[in-house]
């Protein structure tokens, strides 16, 4: 079997079949994992996982049917499983043990998935090329002198890097489309609340969402199925009665011109152009359209998210869990603690949320932050009336290198196309639509799609268009 180019649809008919066997499944993905250590995609590779598989041959001996028995998946280092380490690639969290399963892995562990391992991730999902780890950066399976995209760009790139057959990360500035963008994987950020974030570890609550990644638009849409639904547990999560609802196929797709002007590489833009001919040519039409605030999505993002941060972030004190550094005093406990337990950039998005909520200077921004978000989220509403789908790439330029933007704020502006899915709450998903080449180097690019609420299957939809003609 070829493992990177296996898909998750073509796995479950050969273990069905019985082709090869779960065990078997699992050798090869461990194999393949093995020989790509040097990529540093995971923080670890569990020990039990044969034993896993083994039970999942059983089953599927016994005659039981799961749409994941027996397959191996990655799963991000913030997502919750019971008795295994989760440290969000943080020294704060290096020897903490889940107690409990998040809403997501109860429901792969009840579709039969096999747990390869943590991947790595930015710190705390700080970040936007999993640079920021605790752990050392991971590295582009496509070129290792660049990054794989973040914050999960360790769930991407396992998959890219085919130790695995899809994986779980978690977005909420684009942090699973822009590293499926530079890994030239599918990458799908739901709707707020069609998947449940029990047992994820809060960054921004109102942002974050757990994403599926694959190989294809197909098994990016088999995971999402598994994974989707309302859970008590989490009170975001929307009612069954709203995702039952049909959406017709789509048809008109609506281009944001002015927000693409003077943000993109010419040969990205190239290929961003050359695939709205190709959706022309399959019967789709192609409709500009104004989204007037949009240029305010990243400002107003690098705020509401920052303010998040800095609430969420209060939990890590070193005294109730996580790392303890004794002090002079509790004050001083405090201090030490997380300032030898959180990195750089975790440091400077608490600075920068606990300003702008700060007396004085809340009105001043967090409230304009979010007057900005409601408008961005009413011009999408309004487009949305014309057009079933937006596209715009996924990110402005391809995988860049390791190193070469040291600059926070350059950084920043890689999410310039993905954060207004998360101030929205929009589903959007990126699909591999071609590459160029750098440095003799050919790196992937990903068109992203954006839909209504709760219209995923629109973006599957259409992404198997784009899929089949690249």
């Amino acid at each position: 079997m070829d493992i990177k180019t296996l898909t998750l649809q073509q796995a479950r008919n050969d273990l069905d079949a019985k082709k090869y066997s779960a065990g078997e499944l699992a050798d090869a993905c461990l194999s393949v994992a093995d020989t790509k250590k040097s990529l540093n995609i995971y923080l670890e590779v569990f020990g039990d996982v044969k034993e896993q598989a083994l039970r999942a041959d059983k089953a599927i001996a016994q005659g039981k049917r799961a749409p994941l028995l027996g397959i191996p998946l990655a799963i991000k280092d913030n997502i919750l499983i019971d008795g295994r380490h989760a440290s969000a690639a943080s020294r704060m969290l290096e020897h903490y043990k889940a107690p409990y399963d998040a809403t997501v892995i109860s429901k792969l562990k009840n579709a039969g998935a096999v747990f390869l391992g943590r991947t790595n991730m930015d710190e705390f999902a700080m970040g936007s090329s999993t640079e920021n780890s605790a752990y050392g950066p991971t590295l582009n399976p496509h070129d290792p002198s660049r990054v794989p995209g973040g914050t999960s760009g360790g769930s991407a790139a396992a998959v890219a890097a085919g130790t695995v057959i899809a994986a779980l990360g978690s977005d909420t500035g684009g942090s699973v489309r822009q590293p499926a963008s530079f890994c030239g994987v599918v990458g799908l950020k739901p709707t707020y609340g069609a998947v449940s974030r029990y047992g994820l570890m809060a960054m921004g609550s109102s942002l974050d969402q757990i994403g599926p990644l694959g190989k294809t638009v197909a098994d990016t849409e088999l995971l999402f199925s598994v994974i989707a639904g309302h859970d008590k547990k989490d009170s975001t999560t929307l009612p069954e009665d709203m995702r039952a609802k049909k959406v017709t196929p789509p048809r008109r797709i609506g281009v944001p011109r002015d927000l693409l002007l003077g943000h993109m590489d010419e040969d990205v833009r190239e290929n961003f152009e050359n695939n709205l001919e190709m959706l022309k040519s399959k019967g789709y039409e192609i409709v500009d359209i104004a989204l007037p605030h949009a240029s305010y999505a990243l400002a107003a993002y690098y705020i509401v998210m920052p303010a998040e941060v800095s609430t969420n972030m209060a939990r890590y004190d070193g005294v109730r869990f996580g790392l303890h550094v004794q002090g002079a005093s509790l004050a001083d406990d405090y201090g030490k603690s997380r300032g030898a337990g959180f990195g750089p950039e975790v440091r400077r998005r608490i600075l920068l949320g606990t300003y702008v909520l700060s007396s004085g200077y809340y009105d001043a921004y967090y409230y304009r932050a979010q007057v900005a978000r409601e408008c961005i989220a009413q011009d999408y509403i309004e487009a949305f009336k014309k057009v079933d789908l937006i596209a715009t790439p996924t990110s402005s330029t391809p995988a860049f290198a390791i190193g070469e933007k040291e600059d926070p704020l350059s950084m920043y502006l890689a999410d310039i196309f993905t954060v207004t899915a998360n101030l929205t709450g929009m589903p959007a998903i990126s699909v591999p639509c071609g590459v160029v080449t750098r440095n003799g180097a050919s790196l992937p690019l990903g068109l992203q799609l954006t839909a209504p609420y709760l219209c995923e299957s629109r973006l599957f939809h259409a992404g198997k268009d784009i899929e089949s003609s690249v």
